[in-house]
């Protein structure tokens, strides 16, 4: 399936690309665009659109994007759980201390966004282990 968002990724943009690949889509395709072509350009390609405003897997009802495509797609696990309140407190300003994680989450997503601005495939290429690291330690937590 083609998955599709806005360019210049940071947390939610790149945490929800980690998720999709590894729980919903086995060989998932992504595409950044500009915010202004994004539900021109699902429409054409047929994909899926997430982390823009008015989708369904975008933030809604109070979740973040990557809470949305928890909810989507039925996914139960502790773990994911905890690493989704992770990502909402980084991805969410006024959440940022729901999770004492968040913040370095944040820092490091940004760090990212920084070093390698626009080029959202390569930050999910380095992230994706970093991704991969964090749900290994929500694992390890109680109830996880």
């Amino acid at each position: 399936m083609k998955w599709i968002t806005r360019e210049k990724a940071r947390v939610d943009r790149i945490a929800c690309p980690w998720l999709v690949s590894r729980f919903v889509d086995k060989a998932p395709t992504f595409l950044f665009v500009p915010d202004r072509e994004v539900m021109a350009v699902a429409e054409r390609e047929g994909a899926i659109p997430y982390d823009v405003p008015g989708v369904e897997l975008g933030h809604v009802e109070g979740r973040c994007s990557f809470e949305s495509i928890i909810v989507k797609y039925g996914l139960k696990d502790p773990a994911l759980d905890l690493l989704a309140k992770i990502v909402h407190g980084a991805d969410v300003t006024a959440d940022r201390g729901i999770a004492p994680e968040a913040a370095g989450l944040y820092a490091v997503a940004h760090g990212f966004a920084i070093v390698h601005g626009d080029d959202d495939h390569e930050k999910i290429r380095l992230e994706t282990p970093m991704y991969d690291a964090l749900y290994a330690w929500c694992q390890e937590q109680p109830g996880g």
